[in-house]
């Protein structure tokens, strides 16, 4: 009796969102919360490395269809629709022989000014089904050689990969890269000259050497090198290497944290660990950037709402 009630860690974060991200989010935070709550929506990561060309066409047929693809033609057409808008205002403010200049101009400078379309790798093709259908994809099927013919992974997991735009004979890192959804992302663009895949936890780890010999050649595992080093001390490694560098860090994973009371973050035992987490991410990011090239590109992700995790670290 003079025990006081235990309370779930997932109640815990849901108090601890609703007083933060109220705040932050304002009238948003109520459909957000609701998302946060509602199940996870899969996406399946097509194999490029297995013989799974039947594969497109059977997700098709379940309504499913490739988020990337169609993220690519909306860019076109966002990009087309603002050159035109920019050209028309060019052409209302000059006449005669400057028009076609001005519009010309124009045109440059609509492009210039917009999200280069090239960011969206084509070779990377990830099906969703509708908005609101959160319909589970089956288990992928092996192919002949063994090789699984797609990925499930959140959807939005994809987007840092995509927003790291990965050119052809980039030496990339991935400095935390486990459990491995990024990392064979990365490989499925076909451009990674050398991947660097390091996690500060062996169990996570083996996990990511599982997917690696369950999804990718031993020719292109090869060019995959793993370690287990405490990423704030990479540039004690390798510094000043890479062209593209991931640094997806360790944070409150929110969906998690509201939904699943296993290694949940907000259990009292780990207070100390989670009021450390924005020290700890702006450390990987400083290394991050310290092992990256003069002219390298850093993507910084969480998966967290929160400011101190995100635009505070990055400031």
């Amino acid at each position: 009796a003079a025990t006081a009630p235990r309370i779930p860690s997932t109640r815990l974060a849901l108090h601890h969102f609703d007083t933060s991200y109220s705040l932050h989010l304002g009238a948003l935070w109520p459909s957000v919360r609701a998302g946060l709550l509602c199940e996870q929506k899969y996406g399946a990561l097509l194999n490029n490395f297995a013989a799974a060309d039947h594969v497109p066409p059977e997700l098709e047929l379940l309504n499913a269809t490739d988020f990337v693809s169609e993220a690519f033609q909306k860019a076109q057409q966002w990009q087309q629709s603002a050159a035109v808008g920019e050209a028309t205002r060019g052409c209302q403010e000059s006449s005669g022989e400057g028009r076609t200049v001005m519009q010309a101009e124009g045109m440059t400078q609509a492009e210039m000014s917009l999200p280069l379309c090239t960011s969206i790798s084509s070779k990377i093709k990830c099906y969703t089904f509708p908005r609101g259908d959160i319909t589970r994809f089956r288990p992928a099927r092996p192919d002949a050689l063994g090789l699984l013919e797609y990925y499930l992974m959140d959807a939005a997991s994809l987007l840092p990969v995509l927003a790291l735009n990965v050119q052809p004979d980039d030496f990339v890192l991935d400095l935390c890269a486990a459990p491995g959804g990024k990392t064979l992302a990365l490989l499925q663009t076909g451009f990674c000259g050398h991947l660097a895949a390091n996690d500060a936890s062996v169990s996570r780890t083996k996990r990511l050497y599982k997917i690696l010999h369950s999804y990718v050649p031993k020719e292109v595992r090869d060019c995959v090198s793993v370690t287990s080093y405490d990423g704030r001390d990479w540039d004690q490694v390798e510094g000043g290497t890479f062209h593209k560098v991931l640094v997806d860090v360790p944070c409150t994973t929110d969906r998690h944290s509201a939904m699943e009371e296993d290694n949940n973050i907000f259990h009292k035992r780990r207070t100390k660990e989670r009021q450390m987490l924005p020290m700890l991410q702006l450390q990987l990011l400083m290394a991050g950037i310290l092992a990256a090239k003069p002219g390298g590109e850093v993507v910084y992700s969480t998966c967290s709402l929160s400011p101190l995790q995100n635009e505070c670290v990055v400031e």
